[in-house]
């Protein structure tokens, strides 16, 4: 049972799909582990890390991918790998289908089983595999840290001789994991925090963290959160009502967090030109949706845009990939978590259950065709 782990290609991306410490789990599975040359530098992690693991350096992905039974991915195959893809292999990776589905197809044609892992359940049996709060989370804390850094002020109050310095005002939009990652950090830092979000539950979640609270509450908000514990999609009304009031509130922010994302669809545009008029020279938004689209209506994917008035919105994509050594840490063990149950142990062989609620979410292909309800092409 060959693992193959492939350099990534698609964008900057610095992640890898395993570490040192996951390749000797597999291998306790009974598998052999491929990894392409140069895989983890951008991860702190060395060949020489991966080889003492006991794993084997493929100097090129074709020899890597030779042969494999299982390739772990951070992101898609692109569309120039997927011709080098085993047929019959799983392929196991964040896919981002949506908008895609050209991708998708060209993954059911290569004959592979492509395995989605941010369609990763929320049940208490797959949180070990929930790639998306492990990524979230780390998003979250970096947003805080990159605002800081453009910021160019002290977070905390400080009282000196020369003067008191007062606390920076924090603003988080959206609290989901990286929201309330993004409070945490930015109280550990000694920052006013305030943060808001459509969903009622996370109420109580931020006041917890010794955050303020800032929303319309009224009865729309109440039911304002799906099953699956995702925020709904809010209508016109709510939105301009909910704008009205953090309209006033951004004025005397000094850094803004936005991470409000709805799976499947563009990024909600909380943040317009005007509110971004209203604030002081040298504040900062930073925008963690910007690869959907963004939040904030003047973000620039992939820069650091200065407005006329001096306001600084930060677009990095990819913000888990700057913490790159941690992210891969993270990643490396949610892939083990889900692959372990595609394994028989006893057989030290693949033995996937079709019928598992957790194959059956993340399956996109299998056998030459898109499986997932989703992205099944309509007739």
């Amino acid at each position: 049972m060959r693992i193959a782990v492939p350099a990534e290609t698609q964008g900057a991306e610095t992640r890898v799909a395993v570490t040192p410490e996951t390749v000797r789990k597999f291998i306790g599975l009974g598998a052999e582990i491929v990894v392409e040359k140069g895989a983890g530098l951008a991860s702190g992690i060395n060949d020489a890390d991966y080889e003492a693991a006991g794993a084997t350096i493929a100097k090129n992905a074709k020899e890597a991918l030779k042969g494999a039974a299982i390739v772990l991915k951070v992101r898609r195959p692109a569309e120039s790998e997927i011709a080098g893809l085993p047929s019959g292999a799983l392929v196991v990776g964040i896919m981002d289908p949506y908008g895609n589905e050209a991708a998708v197809e060209a993954l059911a044609k290569a004959k592979v089983a492509a395995f989605a892992m941010e369609f990763m359940p929320r049940i208490t049996r797959a949180q070990v595999m929930d790639v998306l709060s492990s990524q979230a989370n780390l998003a979250g804390y970096r947003a805080v840290i990159d605002g800081a850094a453009e910021y160019g002020r002290a977070l905390p109050m400080m009282m000196t001789a020369a003067g008191t310095v007062p606390a920076a005002r924090i603003f988080i939009m959206g609290v989901g994991v990286a929201g309330l990652q993004a409070i945490a950090t930015a109280r550990r830092l000694g920052a006013i925090v305030t943060a808001t979000d459509v969903r009622p539950a996370t109420k109580e979640q931020v006041e917890s963290l010794g955050a303020k609270f800032l929303a319309v509450e009224d009865d729309e908000f109440k039911q304002a959160q799906t099953a699956g514990g995702y925020a709904k999609e809010m209508s016109k009304e709510y939105q301009a009502k909910q704008a009205e009031l953090t309209a006033s509130h951004i004025a005397k922010q000094d850094i803004v967090i936005t991470t409000a994302l709805i799976p499947g669809r563009p990024a909600p545009k909380l943040i317009s030109a005007a509110m971004v008029e209203s604030m002081k020279a040298g504040s900062v938004i930073v925008d963690l949706a910007v690869e959907r689209g963004g939040n904030c209506e003047l973000a620039k994917p992939g820069e650091v845009a200065v407005t006329a008035n001096g306001v600084k919105i930060v677009g990095h994509l990819n913000v888990p990939g700057r913490l790159a050594a941690t992210s891969s840490q993270l990643y490396a063990k949610n892939l083990f978590a889900f692959v372990e149950t595609l394994i028989d142990k006893s057989a030290k062989a693949l033995a996937v259950n079709w019928d598992d609620e957790l194959v059956k979410a993340t399956a996109l292909t299998k056998d030459g065709a898109v499986i997932h309800p989703n992205f099944v092409p309509k007739a």
